[in-house]
């Protein structure tokens, strides 16, 4: 009989709410505590889930709960804290994304769990769209190099008026929110990354267009490019001799066959309409980490080497 699991969260904003609905529609799952810098908030969530125990801290929460998976939703600025804090205890932690601010924040958290010997997931959940999960087995099927096409947009504006993000993080954009778009080089991209050759290099004192060249060692092509401050789609597509395809929103994908203007679309699963998109097999594979179940939920490596790529395409220093 399957393990049953218990997962603990930690924080009770919108990030959190979408974690445990996806983690308690999993059967043998039980969403089992909190913890949160804003009590009532924890509060309110932990209402929605009788067996849920409100803690008041990251230790508290594991002794009261002894769960299987902790799901780590703070904000960047406290991401490397509260991982370093997790990381203390012998469960599996899933940390949502950026797993740092920056490169050098990355590399503190990579570091503290390789010394604490913690095993570290990050919640890459584009990974898991069903259009990701369907244009990989398109791919699969699809012989010849790959031309990967990225299409980012940021608007630092936003990010700092609206949004209200803090200075650090808006300065960090490319870390914070472009991570979404780059670590499709890495999904689609057969192979290591031999070789990034910035064409339209970032100017962080007049933001505007960025365009790299990603060369795999597969001999696979990737193109990013990103208009900051301005409008534009988040698109991705892959082009092979045979086929191309696009992710536009990255939500769907359709498939366009050689010989053929007509574009075909994917079936798209229930599961990203009835969840936030890509969250319920993001969950599923967590729960199969615990039982030891085959995976591919990405690890704290994956998610570092994606960040190495943010650097590497922006031109910025570790």
């Amino acid at each position: 009989m399957s393990k049953n699991v218990k997962v603990a969260i930690v924080g009770a904003g919108n990030m959190a709410t979408e974690h445990l609905k996806a983690f308690s529609a999993i059967e043998g799952v039980q969403p089992a505590g909190i913890f949160s810098r804003t009590p009532t908030r924890a509060v309110a969530l932990a209402a929605t889930y009788p067996q849920m125990s409100v803690c008041d801290s990251i230790e508290d929460l594991y002794n009261k709960t002894r769960a299987d998976i902790v799901v780590v939703t703070v904000r960047e600025l406290a991401m490397a804290t509260v991982a370093v804090e997790c990381f203390k205890f012998p469960w599996i932690v899933l940390l949502e994304k950026p797993a740092g601010y920056d490169l050098v924040d990355a590399t503190r958290i990579l570091d503290a769990a390789q010394k604490a010997n913690s095993k570290v997931y990050v919640a890459l959940n584009r990974r898991a769209y069903s259009s990701t999960r369907g244009a990989l087995g398109e791919l699969d099927t699809t012989e010849g190099k790959r031309f990967i096409k990225v299409l980012d947009q940021q608007d630092q504006q936003v990010a700092r008026n609206i949004i209200k993000e803090p200075e650090a993080v808006v300065q960090n954009y490319m870390f914070a929110n472009s991570i979404h778009l780059i670590d499709y080089f890495r999904v689609f991209g057969r192979g290591g990354i031999a070789k990034v050759t910035p064409v339209v290099p970032w100017n962080p004192a007049e933001p505007g267009i960025v365009i790299s060249k990603i060369e795999f060692t597969s001999g696979d092509i990737g193109l990013y490019e990103a208009l900051w401050d301005g409008p534009g789609p988040w698109a991705v597509s892959v082009a092979t001799p045979q086929k191309r395809l696009e992710m536009r929103p990255l939500e769907q994908v359709t498939v366009q066959l050689r010989g053929e203007r007509r574009l075909s679309s994917l079936d798209i699963s229930t599961s990203d309409t009835s969840f936030k998109p890509g969250l319920l097999l993001q969950a599923q594979q967590a729960v199969a980490v615990v039982r030891g179940e085959t995976n591919f939920l990405p690890t704290l490596h994956d998610s570092w080497y994606s960040m190495k790529l943010v650097a590497d395409i922006y031109g910025i220093a570790s």
